[in-house]
């Protein structure tokens, strides 16, 4: 068990993760020219369930907000093989996050997109689920991200099927 005061001191830890996480989110996307600003995504076929291009960024600045406070309480933990594995899973799922708009805006990969959001699925689940074993509300706050995970695979391979050889893929 943690120490309470470190437990207490969570939101210390807050105030450099959160901004963190969102300003590297949006530097991502930024730099990768997402959304319908990109002349060629908006020329793709979306599926009837495509969210208006605002709603992006309010659910992403969102779910990195939770994110950031979730991996703070985790850092505010005392030390284990347990909390180490946690982060270690987070943080890699996060770089497989950031890598998502410059796979899918940046070199038009469809298909490798999709391939990133499983990747990334599969790891946020074992973030959340090794989270939820060290501080149930850190992995409980993941919820809403693995949720919106799912949502972003049933839209990318949509698109991908709506429009056949729109992008460049490595995945053939």
């Amino acid at each position: 068990m943690a120490d309470p005061v470190a437990r207490r001191d969570w939101w210390k830890i807050a105030f450099i993760t959160v901004p963190a996480i969102v300003l590297a989110g949006s530097l991502s996307g930024w730099l990768s020219n997402s959304g319908y600003g990109n002349h060629w995504f908006a020329a793709l076929l979306k599926p009837p369930f495509m969210p208006p291009g605002w709603a992006f960024p309010v659910a992403w600045t969102t779910l990195y907000v939770l994110m950031g406070v979730s991996v703070a309480m985790i850092l505010a933990e005392a030390q284990g093989t347990l909390r180490k594995w946690g982060l270690t899973l987070f943080f890699v799922q996060l770089a497989f996050n950031f890598a998502w708009s410059p796979v899918f805006f940046g070199a038009r990969d469809i298909k490798l997109g999709a391939a990133v959001i499983m990747v990334m699925l599969v790891l946020a689940v074992g973030a959340a689920a090794v989270f939820r074993r060290i501080r149930p509300v850190a992995g409980w706050l993941l919820v809403p991200y693995l949720l919106w995970l799912c949502f972003a695979w049933a839209l990318n391979t949509s698109i991908d099927r709506l429009n056949p050889g729109a992008g460049t893929s490595l995945l053939g």
